[in-house]
């Protein structure tokens, strides 16, 4: 897991910080899972690339998931040949596409298959927005029904992908099993539009305009608020059916982080986000409660970070 963990560190920000709390083999399920996806989302936002290409490229990243990973030798040519974004991280990611496909194929299958499945259906989602991309002002989302959208194809189907990764050999969770999938969804949407009012100004610089401009700001906060108190309610879930304390853990340090910058958001604008300081004390907030057994966070208390 050793490269695994610097491609986290390298791609990742929020994720980079909690995977690691994840039980094994959660964790390793969890890690590569991440690459995959941002392996899409990169080229998903390829600035440096057509809409062709990003639409081919996301529908033949899907077919090399059960190949031989040389055969992805041809896409990671292309990619250090063109470029399709500025990040070094991301850029050596793509050139280690063989690797992370081996290490997928290395998962057991009960982990395999779900990743593989909803990878496929986000990955076509994206490409119908792709298409939509292609016009003189690059992508705009119109409406909030159009943004929700948006969020399951590139986070909402994560949060489903995840679910049942954390379900996967724990019968001890059966009892919650269709509450938590019926939550995931929301859980991923939360968590997303949160980004988007975080990354506003460089998501506008390269054309991706996803607040839409049929609503308002307070409704978009609104909703990620809603989100997010979902996310709160599938975490005590966990911690009260029993999960393991990494599995608590993971799940509300992403909650919290996403509750915490939502609330700085509010107070300093769009774009402001989190201090080291303010997400190592989060991190210590986790923690005593976990070890007291209290709850994670009270009811509809987000807005004040929990």
């Amino acid at each position: 897991m050793d490269e695994i963990g610097d491609l986290l560190l390298k791609t990742s920000r929020t994720f980079a910080l909690t995977i690691p709390v994840l039980p094994e083999p959660t964790r390793a399920e969890v890690s590569i899972a991440y690459l995959l996806f941002r392996i899409i989302d990169t080229f998903e936002d390829a600035t440096g690339w057509t809409t062709g290409r990003r639409i081919e490229a996301l529908g033949h990243f899907v077919e090399l998931l059960d190949g031989p990973p040389a055969a992805a030798a041809g896409m990671v040519e292309m990619c250090r040949r063109e470029p399709p974004v500025d990040h070094a991280g991301y850029l050596e990611l793509l050139a280690k596409i063989p690797f992370v496909l081996s290490a997928f194929q290395q998962l057991q299958e009960g982990a395999r298959d779900p990743i593989r499945r909803h990878l496929a259906r986000s990955a076509d989602g994206m490409r119908a927005f792709v298409a939509r991309s292609d016009g003189p002002n690059g992508l705009e989302i119109e409406t909030i029904e159009d943004l929700r959208n948006y969020c399951y194809v590139v986070a909402g189907i994560v949060g489903e992908m995840l679910t049942e990764l954390f379900l996967l050999g724990r019968t001890g969770l059966s009892a919650i099993a269709e509450d938590l999938r019926n939550r995931a969804a929301q859980f991923g949407e939360g968590l997303q539009l949160v980004n988007i009012l975080k990354d506003v100004r460089p998501d506008e610089a390269e054309g991706r305009v996803y607040l839409p401009r049929k609503s308002s700001p307070r409704e978009i906060f609104a909703l990620a608020q809603n989100d997010l108190e979902v996310a709160a309610t599938y975490t005590e879930m966990l911690r009260i059916a029993g999960a393991e304390r990494g599995l608590v853990g993971f799940n509300a340090f992403v909650t919290k982080l996403a509750v915490g910058t939502l609330r700085v958001l509010r107070e300093r604008g769009l774009g402001a986000k989190l201090s080291r300081l303010q997400v190592a004390e989060i991190a210590a907030d986790i923690m005593r409660a976990i070890g007291q057994g209290r709850p994670l966070f009270e009811q509809r208390g987000l807005s004040s970070g929990g």
